[in-house]
């Protein structure tokens, strides 16, 4: 049985250190001379450059995974209307909630 190497293979840092790298860029939107201070904060040396090799790598795998693991809306739909009273003035707001919203009906 032949075993497959893992996507971080080759790697100098571990899968936990570049994985978390790279969903720090994407998910916060940090610059990748921030990611690098807050890596050298956890005591990992490294420069920004990798970061964004890393980035480039492995970026795409990220958001495709993130993309996937998204709920997706029900096809059942409830309507809500609630009438609220702000300054004097009533108002009548609505909200839209799906199957999946984990509220009981």
């Amino acid at each position: 049985m032949k075993k497959s190497k893992t996507l971080y293979h080759g790697h100098r840092f571990p899968a936990a250190v570049i994985s978390c790298a790279v969903r720090w860029y994407f998910r916060f939107q940090l610059s990748l001379r921030d990611i690098k201070e807050l890596l050298f904060e956890r005591g990992v040396v490294i420069s920004y450059e990798t970061i964004r090799r890393w980035c480039d790598k492995f970026g795409a795998g990220f958001a495709h995974r993130v993309k996937a693991a998204r709920r997706k809306p029900g096809t059942t739909w409830h309507l809500d209307e609630v009438f609220v009273t702000l300054r004097g003035e009533p108002y009548l707001l609505w909200r839209a909630v799906d199957q999946g919203s984990g509220e009981n009906r």
